[in-house]
């Protein structure tokens, strides 16, 4: 069978290259073209079109990049027709996608979604959309549930791709001391700073994160980079603190942290995977965020805490991100803080709420099975 999966961000590219994997090994007459990135190809993906070239981010960069956008858009819809498939798969990445699902199933083709926008965070009424141009969710969170049982929808829960992914990284590291050696840090302890994967996020949140770093002489701190991003921004951010830059190492450094500053996002809930104590960071330009005041609907913005319910790891958001905040609520999650040992026996609950690993398999065995039925095979 022809899949055509579109996957506009990293995170995108991580969960459908393991989605392409199982795909591909469930139908042995698989032929999969995807707009993703390196990680989808080596899972035996075609890539049409590069995240790096489609990742937008924040209301500000969106509007100046509409007329790019709209260009992407008919490029993906020929390419869909021209390709012709049995499925369209989408990741996440909403702006585009819900345009994509449209077409799609006006066009005919069947639609699957896996990883589902956050739409109970935002824009709520786009799940008339879900109800018309999407054939079958896929969520990886439980409460989205009972978020689109509010809304007369049945959606498919089958596990969270990351615990695949935390698993399958954990079980190819050595010892924490040969971890650490492969990074190149001495002895000291470890505080892992994770900025986001963006321009706009690091320039956004690295500055006030780097605040904290000389109140903890004891620790050596290490910025997770990406590779998209230059050396040079990062320098320049950087400046004269004591901070070492390691770039795509992102589960080995929090693998040998003691604690991390992490922006919202999927990496709030990886390093809470990994078992790292952490306060999560966020700050945006102004436009944004006085845009995001005004239509976000949840009380949290992490996805840890999101899952557990209540405020298991602290949020600095926008002001609250400063240098006196930063430095109190570090030293309450280091070995010896009064938060520590609290966060941790949450982390094991969240395990618990979001169940075993697999999500990735069981995902693509349901799809290949209603694409095999539909086809009488």
């Amino acid at each position: 069978m022809k899949y055509f999966i579109v996957a506009g961000e990293q995170s995108g590219d991580l969960h459908g290259s393991n989605l392409v994997r199982e795909l591909v090994a469930r139908d042995s007459n698989a032929e999969v073209k995807c707009w993703g990135g390196d990680l989808m190809e080596s899972a035996g993906a075609e890539v049409l079109m590069h995240y790096k070239r489609t990742a937008f981010m924040g209301f500000v960069e969106i509007a100046r990049n509409l007329h790019t956008i709209r260009n992407f858009l008919v490029l993906c819809k020929e390419q869909i027709t021209r390709f012709n498939p049995d499925v369209v798969i989408l990741i996440d990445y909403p702006g585009f996608n819900f345009r994509i699902a449209e077409f799609a199933k006006k066009s005919g083709f069947r639609v699957f979604y896996y990883i589902s926008p956050k739409l109970w965070a935002w824009k709520e009424g786009r799940v008339e959309r879900v109800r018309r141009y999407v054939d079958r969710m896929y969520i990886i969170f439980p409460f989205e549930v009972d978020f689109y049982k509010k809304h007369g929808i049945t959606v498919e829960y089958r596990g969270n791709p990351l615990l695949d992914e935390t698993e399958k990284k954990l079980a190819a590291f050595g010892s924490r001391e040969e971890v650490r050696k492969s990074l190149g840090l001495d002895n000291k302890p470890v505080i892992a700073l994770l900025a986001g994967s963006r321009r706009s996020e690091v320039r956004n949140i690295l500055p006030p994160m780097l605040k904290a770093v000389r109140h903890f002489p004891g620790y050596q701190f290490v910025l997770a980079g990406v590779r998209n991003l230059p050396d040079e921004m990062y320098q320049k951010l950087i400046g004269d603190y004591p901070v070492k830059l390691v770039k795509d190492k992102t589960y080995e450094i929090l693998y040998i942290s003691e604690a991390a500053l992490v922006k919202s996002g999927t990496a709030t809930l990886e390093t809470a995977l990994l078992g790292i104590p952490e306060i999560v960071c966020f700050r945006g330009d102004v436009v944004s965020m006085i845009i995001a005041w005004i239509v976000i609907k949840v009380k949290y913005i992490s996805l840890v805490n999101l899952i557990a319910g209540y405020e298991a790891v602290k949020e600095l958001i926008q002001f609250s991100l400063n240098e006196k905040k930063l430095v109190s609520e570090l030293k309450a999650i280091l070995p010896g803080g009064q938060k520590r040992d609290k966060i941790l026996e949450d982390y094991y609950k969240i395990r618990e709420i979001l169940g075993p690993a697999g999500a990735s398999e069981r995902v693509a065995e349901d799809m290949v099975r209603i694409l095999k039925s539909e086809k009488g095979e």
